[in-house]
């Protein structure tokens, strides 16, 4: 799934979770997520083991309750029809009545004494302490008594009755229905949740540590190819396989490893290209001042040549200074805020500034401009698109050749056309001519001075107002350059 990163950048890691970057135990991701999964596997066997059985229990002792009290009303009330309860005429009452289910049943007389005892199964043992001679005589004294019990695997439910006739208490009635059956049913499911929590708890243990050892090592992959990046290696790579989140996580990281490693390039060539760039104009300062310097003997004709010299060299510094503060200012997305411009009229005063130039170089400017052509951008930005175009279709063209400029609308968008029947720019160079300092014809570019930056700030100020530009060669020699911008509605 991912290589081995690789050793400086694991001593990087490691150092530096060891002096502080690191995560502590109790904070760490994975303790936190082991810890809540196992609070929630603990709390789903806990109402398993508790509440579901209680519930049951409940429900069962609910039923029961109700059928040992109606038992126990039915009796007392065929027993207070008697005038004197004795133990024939209890035995006599009961034979007529259906007493099915019950287990225990004792009747007594007015004064406790006990006058009939019915028991079935094994009853002794069970009820033999249900009631108290306390609870007798809040019997006698009118009260009913109940009891829910479930010890030694039954159930026993009980109830204390008085039989009272006319307002008299003649004697009492207890009835108790004792179900081992049930109990038995209610210990074994008792014991199939505690085996399907040991299971439980088996495979959420298996899971968790699944769970950890795949997610987690992806997410410490991933860490680790943050720190190795942060350390200066922007080759470093995830490769993370797959298509969960953690995947796409991992291949976005790589995507942006590779910004970073191709801003990373460009950055250093810029600084490189810059650096040669500003050095070259001093460089021809320095020595045509240490010319004059030196040479105490130096004519007044010689001296205004050295000094127009170090003027063009500084006019040349001047010129690529600003354009490299123009493209700081676009990476920085300095900018005025767009407005509506009529291109048309932007284009042909900024046409007129340069016809002088094609004048002189003996070069045709020829232009169709159409009307209607407004975009949201400002008309600083505009001219400086225009000018840049034109005046590389002037420098790098023919003496006796031409400039076509068109602005036109077409399918919604204003469209801006410079072509030029000059000396153009090879296949292998298209793909480079908006790159920051690059020049196809050094030579040539030096000798009008050009940076390598027009371009480049042309791309960068239409791309800044939601426009687009292509460039291509003509069929008979020269340059396009399209530039295309929405139009302002």
């Amino acid at each position: 799934m991912t290589r081995a990163a690789p050793r400086r950048a694991e001593k990087h890691a490691d150092a530096d979770t060891n002096a502080g970057g690191g995560v502590r135990l109790f904070s760490s991701l994975k303790m936190k997520f082991t810890l809540s999964y196992a609070v929630m596997i603990a709390v789903v066997l806990i109402l398993m083991n508790t509440y579901f059985l209680i519930a049951s229990r409940d429900m069962i002792f609910a039923s029961k309750q109700a059928f040992v009290r109606s038992q126990a009303v039915m009796l007392e009330t065929a027993l207070r029809d008697i005038e004197r309860l004795t133990g024939d005429s209890a035995e006599q009452v009961i034979s007529r009545l259906d007493i099915s289910g019950l287990s225990y049943i004792k009747i007594t007389d007015a004064g406790g004494g006990v006058i009939f005892e019915l028991r079935v199964g094994g009853a002794d043992d069970i009820v033999a302490d249900e009631f108290t001679a306390e609870h007798g005589a809040r019997v006698f004294d009118g009260y009913g008594i109940y009891s829910l019990s479930f010890k030694d695997g039954a159930f026993s439910v009980g109830a204390f009755l008085p039989v009272t006739r006319g307002g008299t208490i003649t004697g009492s009635v207890f009835v108790s229905e004792i179900d081992r059956e049930q109990g038995a049913i209610l210990i074994g499911l008792q014991n199939t949740i505690k085996n399907i929590s040991i299971v439980i708890v088996l495979l959420s243990s298996a899971l968790i540590v699944f769970i950890l050892w795949t997610v987690m090592r992806r997410i410490t992959s991933i860490l680790r190819a943050i720190v190795s990046v942060r350390a200066g290696e922007y080759g470093y790579r995830i490769k993370m396989s797959g298509s969960d989140e953690l995947a796409m996580l991992g291949r976005e990281f790589d995507s942006l490893a590779d910004k970073l490693h191709e801003t990373e390039d460009i950055r250093r060539r810029f600084v490189a290209d810059a650096s040669h760039e500003l050095k070259t104009p001093l460089a021809s300062i320095r020595l045509l001042s240490d010319s004059i310097l030196q040479n105490e003997d130096i004519d007044g004709d010689t001296m205004r040549e050295f000094v127009a010299d170090i003027g063009e060299e500084a006019e040349r510094l001047t010129r690529t200074t600003e354009k490299l503060l123009s493209l700081t200012k676009l990476d920085g997305g300095v900018s005025e805020p767009p407005e509506p411009v009529d291109m048309r009229e932007v284009v042909s005063a900024t046409l007129r500034m340069l016809r002088p130039l094609a004048l002189s170089e003996g070069i045709t400017i020829d232009a169709s401009l159409d009307g209607g052509c407004t975009a949201l951008l400002t008309e600083d930005s505009l001219h400086q698109i225009v000018f840049n175009l034109v005046e590389n279709a002037l420098k790098y063209n023919t003496r006796g050749g031409s400039v076509f400029t068109h602005l036109r609308r077409e399918d919604g968008e204003a469209v801006l056309t410079v072509e030029d029947t000059g000396i153009g720019v090879p296949e292998d160079d298209l793909r480079h001519i908006f790159d920051r300092f690059y020049r196809v014809d050094k030579a040539r570019s030096r000798a009008y001075g050009g940076s390598g930056l027009g371009l480049s700030i042309v791309r960068d100020t239409v791309k800044a107002f939601g426009g687009t530009i292509s460039a291509a060669r003509r069929d008979s020699g020269g340059m396009t350059f399209e530039v295309r911008f929405p139009l302002y509605i």
